[in-house]
């Protein structure tokens, strides 16, 4: 029988909704509720998309002391002697990446964990290896045909970090007559948008450089240096030729998901094969790195196979190092992007003590609908159902200065610099504009970010999304360095939005259900 304290705590989640990832207009996409829960019905679409405000904090004018950079070579541990290494022989040769774990490169070669040898004793398979670890794989297949193996663009190129900290969309566009640097269109909420202002938005929302999406831009229809050629370039300029994504906003929505979902899908270690427009497929090349794998999956989706092989062996590369000079020289600085000593802060439940909040979301997209599963939802508890005003605080779990704000947006920069690109980075959505940290401010642990809303995109009811970013990279919620929040650790479930939180052998299963099961409450004496 339930005790009345039970029944009272149950009374107080009820379902307040999860997350709808937002978009760069800041409309969303809910997630679709399994048969047990209630079905929610959204707004019918805006016939445009909306544009919601956005302020950032000036960007410095010089890289932030304490970025990331390509870290002292690890000694070799003592370990048998590597056999004689033939690259043609039965085993692949490979040099761990930033990010990498045994895990991680086991999944991309299709081989297990404990098959993988090398002349260093090797850390626990979960674990990031060490920089440019040589590791001996074998080949389960020497006649399966593999994508190229070439890497083409650094990560630092695709993802919105440090390299990018002195680039003016703008003021490149000024060199050219061109489409883009003459392109208007009006947005619902944000009025009269230029090509630039656009490409800007998604590279800063997205934490993608705006570099790879000039580029991109640039390859499927020419309009960042001249003009388009034919009526498939002027309505479909980022390649995705759909009715539905007409025009240059439209089209870069598309494309900013579907380039992070190519580079995290490979980050994790869960995108091992592309599938062609022709439903032909072709093993992705294991020795790729991110950013390369997230080319090769995004030009799959806008080219057939033969123009595709031209595109990702070295037709793009070219024209990128021709429009911005040598990208490998300006990543040297900075890579890799994920150091091996790398840890997360540590972050307690971002919540006043003893408050009941419920576990709505587990890993989902960190913005678009498709991308980098970084984010977890937590809805407080309430007495009514959808969106209600809040009384309840979402606090500061570290002490930063808010680096960015819009519409239900608040970007809190661990590091301090005042930089989105450097560092640890904290993205709270769905924050009420009332009681909402200013930009600028310097806030303490616990100090006040603001209260929980559905501000900021389309919501099932209140709550707060969250994500971190490092160097500019979302950070996956699971994996290496998961989201760790007052020792609740965060897993993947079988879709996004499903997963769970652990705690030693406590467990509580994301929800929109705001049931019982899903309640969690930082303890008093934290």
């Amino acid at each position: 029988m339930l005790t009345i304290r039970r029944i009272l705590i149950l009374a107080t989640l009820l379902l307040l909704g999860a997350c709808a990832p937002t978009d760069l207009w800041g409309q969303a996409f809910t997630p679709t509720p399994s048969p047990t829960l209630p079905v929610f019905s959204l707004p019918s679409p805006s016939p445009a998309p909306t544009f919601p405000p956005l302020i950032v904090l000036p960007q410095p004018g010089t890289p932030t002391p304490g970025m990331a950079t390509k870290p002292q070579a690890v000694a070799a541990q003592p370990s048998a002697t590597l056999p004689p290494v033939n690259a043609e022989g039965p085993m692949d040769v490979y040099q761990s990446q930033g990010g990498d774990t045994l895990q991680i490169v086991a999944s991309r070669f299709g081989v297990e964990v404990n098959q993988i040898i090398s002349d260093r004793i090797l850390p626990p398979a979960e674990n990031l290896l060490p920089y440019e670890t040589t590791l001996l794989i074998p080949k389960t297949d020497s006649a399966q045909e593999r994508s190229p193996g070439e890497r083409q663009i650094p990560d630092t190129e695709v993802v919105f970090s440090p390299s990018a900290s002195r680039f003016d969309t703008a003021a490149y566009l000024q060199n050219y007559d061109s489409t883009l640097a003459t392109y208007k269109e009006y947005i619902l909420s944000g009025g009269w948008t230029s090509g630039a202002q656009a490409v800007d938005r998604i590279a800063i929302e997205n934490s993608l450089n705006p570099r790879i999406i000039l580029a991109i831009i640039e390859y499927e229809s020419r309009w960042v240096r001249g003009k388009p050629t034919n009526l498939a370039q002027d309505e479909y300029p980022l390649g995705h030729k759909d009715y539905h994504f007409r025009g240059l906003f439209r089209q870069l929505m598309w494309a900013s998901g579907t380039l992070s979902e190519g580079y995290y899908g490979w980050r994790a270690g869960t995108l091992h094969t592309l599938t062609f427009r022709d439903g032909s497929t072709l093993r992705l090349h294991p020795n790729l790195n991110a950013g390369t794998a997230a080319l090769q999956y995004y030009f799959a989706q806008t080219h057939e196979r033969a123009e595709w092989q031209v595109i990702v062996s070295g037709d793009f590369a070219k024209l990128y190092q021709e429009m911005f000079g040598d990208p490998w020289q300006r990543a040297a600085a900075y890579e890799p992007s994920i150091p091996n000593d790398l840890r997360q802060p540590n972050l307690p439940l971002p919540f006043e003590p003893g408050k009941i909040w419920a576990f709505t979301g587990g890993p989902h997209s960190a913005w678009e609908q498709k991308g980098a599963l970084a984010a977890l939802d937590f809805a407080p508890g309430a007495l009514e159902s959808g969106c209600v005003k809040s009384d309840n605080w979402v606090l500061a779990p570290a002490p930063g200065v808010v680096v960015r704000t819009g519409t239900g947006i608040v970007v809190l920069d661990l590091d301090g610099d005042g930089s989105e690109q450097t560092g640890w980075n904290i993205l709270f959505m769905h924050i009420a504009t009332q009681g909402k940290a200013e930009l600028g401010e310097t806030l303490a642990a616990d100090d006040k970010i603001g209260h929980p809303s559905c501000e900021g995109g389309v919501s099932t009811g209140t709550h707060v999304h969250i994500a971190r970013k490092y160097n500019g990279e979302w950070m996956l919620a699971e994996g290496p360095l998961a989201f760790n929040l007052g020792g609740w650790v965060a897993l993947n479930g079988e879709a996004p939005y499903k997963g769970s939180l652990t705690q030693g052998e406590k467990v509580i299963e994301a929800c929109t259900c705001g049931s019982y099961e899903t309640r969690i409450i930082r303890p008093k004496e934290e």
